[in-house]
């Protein structure tokens, strides 16, 4: 009741970005249920209804992809304080954050279930549709019930599983200073570095607290002693001499021990995470596996040629392609933040250094969406140059399966330009409020836009020739 609740009260711009996470779902659990019409009308090529499903993954991919993305802009989802008071701490946000994905993408899923029933004339008694093939329909034929349920609770049960795992509570690490270390004396929860000795707590000035910049020196505070001398301990650095012109100290204390720190509440908001002032950590291993993917395109078009029109790409090119835009999606943040160290290259000014600055700080967020964005561009390209304007291998379906993945992906990356957006709004009020003319703003946005473009668009054209290069002989 809370998810609906909140899915009823939320802007218009959320309840888009949610039609569109149900849109994504329709449209990939059709597919999955013309991939099992084809299996249901060809029982002797499994080989091929397997190679279909196989390539609905993609669609699949991008539209849990989206969901996440939409999930993490869903503002009535978004930890704060004092939610924690009535019951609604992370984990109960995270849930409905969950279900409220569930919702949308089993939505899409009940829709695609109608229209392929349509399409094959089990509603309204007509023929069954000529734009969609009669095999990928399985006209004339009962569709098994598990499997219909299984293929349309795929994409609500990935998605929310997507959604739990990235809007998970994460309990701050402490530092290695501050942890405990075990169970001390008496049951005391950890222990100092130092072990004190017997009677420590009985001399006095021991435990005495200074504050003040000269604490430290002033920790081992002086006391008179039985006949009136002056006594201090080891801590001081001079102590005063005795009338013999001896020096008497007492034994050295030592430092207090840290108390162990408390246990956070269950229900407590976790501070927001602090993002890492270094995106490049996982640039080599993406272009390594950009090399994977590249080489396993080359081995597989080199063995066997390119595809006839109408038949699919096989496996091997697959899981190339897959390799390719895994690593275009990991070298992302890292490119970005290249990006962003360029622009601030050569004595720059303040726009090139305000644009530079926000690119490399925005790199975890939208670098891995440029990188799938990236990808998807490059295999549209390869497909253009491989079937030569013959269309997809799938006729409407694999239009329709090419527009989901284009769609998402860019959905995708708009949806993390909003949540940058939204993230750096504190920065760009206090700029304003300190004299910054908005057509600056304006400026720095143009000039990223245009050094992303300048960045990533020879890396599609290269990674695009070399992926096609194997399957266009």
């Amino acid at each position: 009741m809370l998810a609906l609740r909140l899915t009823r009260t939320a802007h218009l711009a959320v309840h888009l970005r949610r039609l569109l996470v149900a849109l994504a779902s329709a449209g990939t659990g059709f597919l999955l249920l013309c991939a099992l019409g084809h299996a249901l009308s060809h029982p002797d090529a499994p080989g091929a209804s397997a190679l279909r499903l196989a390539w609905c993954a993609a669609p699949l991919a991008a539209a849990v992809y989206l969901a996440v993305a939409v999930a993490r802009t869903d503002p009535g989802t978004r930890p704060r304080s004092g939610l924690s008071a009535i019951g609604l701490g992370p984990g109960r946000l995270m849930a409905v954050s969950a279900t409220t994905t569930a919702l949308s993408a089993a939505l899409g899923s009940v829709a695609a279930l109608l229209a392929y029933l349509y399409l094959r004339g089990g509603l309204t008694g007509r023929p069954p549709s000529e734009r969609v093939a009669a095999d990928a329909l399985a006209v004339g034929q009962s569709l098994p019930a598990p499997a219909v349920l299984t293929l349309l609770v795929l994409v609500p049960a990935l998605a929310s599983a997507a959604v739990a795992h990235t809007l998970r509570p994460r309990d701050p690490r402490p530092s290695t200073a501050t942890a405990p270390r075990g169970y001390g004396r008496f049951g005391a929860y950890g222990w100092g570095k130092a072990r004190e000795t017997f009677g420590a707590y009985g001399r006095f000035g021991a435990r005495t607290a200074v504050a003040g910049p000269a604490g430290s020196r002033a920790a081992g505070a002086a006391r008179v002693g039985a006949g009136g001398a002056l006594l201090t301990q080891a801590s001081d650095p001079h102590p005063p001499a005795q009338a013999d012109g001896t020096t008497q100290t007492l034994d050295p204390a030592p430092p207090a021990p840290a108390p162990a720190p408390a246990p956070a509440p269950a229900d407590a908001t976790p501070p927001e995470p602090t993002p890492r002032p270094q995106n490049t950590t996982a640039l080599p291993w993406g272009i390594a596996v950009l090399t994977a993917g590249l080489t396993v395109e080359t081995y597989t078009g080199n063995a066997t040629g390119a595809p006839a029109p109408g038949t699919a790409p096989s496996a091997g090119v697959l899981i190339g392609w897959a390799l390719t835009a895994l690593g275009l999606a990991l070298a992302g943040p890292g490119l970005t933040h290249l990006c962003g160290r360029l622009l601030q290259a050569a004595r720059p000014g303040a726009l090139r250094l305000l644009a530079g600055r926000v690119l490399m700080e925005e790199s975890h967020r939208v670098g891995r969406p440029l990188g799938v964005v990236a990808a998807v561009a490059a295999a549209a390209y390869v497909t253009a140059t491989v079937y030569d304007g013959d269309g997809p291998a799938f006729g409407p379906l694999g239009t329709l399966g090419a527009l989901l993945v284009a769609g998402c992906t860019v959905a995708t990356l708009l949806t993390a330009a909003v949540e940058a957006r939204h993230a750096r709004a504190d920065t760009t009020d206090a700029l304003l409020r300190l004299g910054a003319p908005p057509a600056t703003l304006r400026a720095a946005a143009a000039v990223r836009a245009a050094a992303l473009l300048a960045l990533f668009g020879p890396l599609v054209l290269i990674v695009a020739v070399l992926a096609a290069l194997p399957l266009d002989h």
